[in-house]
């Protein structure tokens, strides 16, 4: 079912129709989960091609090859994971029973129940890969949906609207589309869960409306990723993954390495190195090379920009990765060259702000210890990555530092990783989802004790006896 434009009470009764269901049906077997994880593989293999053309329009111009990496192929892992362990996944799970209970035959256990209905709000940077990856854990702990994906990406959002709609009756999963104002809305429904992906601003609003009717929360933000260069780092390798990185859909990554702390000796080395790691990924120059993805759209491109211009004004090195020495100031898209800023101070916007874009600030530093000070002294970022062969100082790092996840000697690649959870901390988000964590995140750990029939449970009622006293004595001790 899809909603164009709805208002609250039309979402109301959407919601409404679904908690129905979920309670007429009742919890729902692995075959009907597995059913629904299908439905949405097939979904996606018979009309891959046509969303990643959709994103493509709606970026100006998207890698197609990326799209149908990170969007397509991607979501379609993460369902087939499902797929492949969700019935071992519902298996109720044995606890201990208390002594002596357990030995008179009590048996404790935690069942996995569905929540019920829901809501998911999804954004424009990966608007396929960040409404379908949830879905797998949505449908796999037996649930029904509402989505609401960005109004940034409306080809995408619309075409997904109408095939999800041919896919599933609304009473299983139903699309609203529209602006902020329906966003609000959307957000204020009593749902049984919800998932947030954008940005931590709008999170602050989601929270809020959430909170009307107590309504539990995955939040999946973002924030100031950084990567921390050792020196034993391999500086071109290391280079060649997080340019890779910094360009995969022109840094519009959540976990989009955000700046990188190189060693003082090696700051020229590391931008020599990002540049020619620039030059192999993109030989042909950037302005018409199918391969590198534009800015969303004009009100992005020109934050980006301002960071970029701000950063000459005030004297701060800033260096353009364009290896043809192409003229961007006069383009279709909103394409902008990857960029490089050098020893930036603190006041600039573009270490203030979540860059999201093709903008890589590098901090050069003399000890690990004050790249981890200066990390310590900032929100708490959804990703961290180090780069080195030193392993005392990869544990040092990593003990020393919250995050999200980490990725080692690489970035972004502990998000591709289905049984490893996904997830931010304080600004950079709350709970986790993939693989078996997201059939937890959506499912309701029930637990269910069941006593024993022995009826030597009756010391425990009055009148109380020197025997429960003893018995009670025996328990409070060291």
């Amino acid at each position: 079912m899809a909603l164009d434009n709805a208002s609250s009470p039309g979402m109301s009764e959407i919601l409404a129709k679904q908690k129905a269901a979920h309670i007429r049906d009742g919890i729902p077997s692995a075959a009907k989960r597995i059913e629904w994880l299908d439905r949405s593989i097939d979904l996606l293999v018979t009309h891959g091609d046509a969303l990643s053309e959709a994103m493509s329009e709606d970026f100006g111009h998207r890698s197609m090859d990326q799209s149908a990496f990170t969007d397509i192929a991607g979501s379609i892992g993460a369902l087939k994971f499902a797929k492949k362990n969700v019935a071992k996944w519902m298996r109720p799970e044995k606890r201990k029973a208390e002594f002596p209970l357990g030995l008179l035959g009590s048996k404790s256990e935690i069942r996995y129940q569905p929540k019920g209905v829901i809501g998911v709000i999804s954004p424009w940077n990966f608007p396929v890969n960040l409404t379908f990856a949830p879905l797998a854990g949505v449908f796999a702990a037996g649930n029904r949906t509402m989505i609401k994906p960005s109004e940034f990406t409306e080809a995408t959002s619309e075409l997904m609207k109408k095939l999800l709609a041919q896919y599933y009756d609304e009473e299983e999963v139903a699309v609203v589309t529209g602006g902020p104002e329906i966003g609000a809305e959307f957000s204020k429904l009593a749902f049984d869960h919800m998932i947030f992906t954008g940005a931590t601003s709008i999170a602050h609003h989601v929270m809020r409306a959430a909170a009307d009717n107590l309504v539990p929360l995955t939040l999946e933000l973002g924030g100031k990723s950084p990567v921390v260069l050792g020196r034993s780092a391999d500086m071109q390798k290391a280079a060649n993954r997080i340019m890779a990185g910094k360009t995969l859909n022109a840094g519009q990554i959540c976990l989009a390495p955000d700046y990188a702390f190189v060693p003082q000796e090696k700051k020229a080395e590391f931008v020599g190195a990002a540049t020619k790691a620039v030059e192999a990924m993109f030989p042909t120059g950037l302005k018409d090379n199918a391969d590198y993805t534009s800015v969303v759209n004009q009100r992005h491109y020109d934050r980006i920009m301002s960071y970029i211009e701000e950063a000459r004004d005030k004297g701060t090195e800033v260096i353009e990765l364009n290896p043809t020495g192409e003229n961007f100031s006069q383009q279709p898209h909103h394409k902008i060259p990857p960029h490089i800023i050098v020893d930036p101070s603190d006041d600039l916007k573009v270490m203030q702000d979540e860059i999201f874009g093709p903008i890589l600030p590098i901090k050069s530093y003399g000890e690990t210890k004050d790249a981890v000070a200066y990390i310590n002294g900032h929100p708490r970022p959804l990703g961290l990555y180090y780069f080195g062969e030193d392993a005392a100082e990869k544990d040092f790092v990593l003990n020393n530092t919250t995050s999200g996840g980490v990725t080692v000697n690489d970035v972004i690649f502990h998000v591709a990783q289905e049984d490893l959870p996904f997830g931010g901390v304080g600004p950079s988000g709350m709970g986790s989802y993939h693989g078996r964590e997201g059939f937890y995140e959506f499912s309701h750990r029930k637990s269910v004790y069941t006593q024993t029939g022995s009826e030597m449970l009756a010391m425990m009622r009055p009148p109380y006896t020197d025997k429960f006293r003893k018995q009670v004595k025996g328990r409070v001790k060291r």
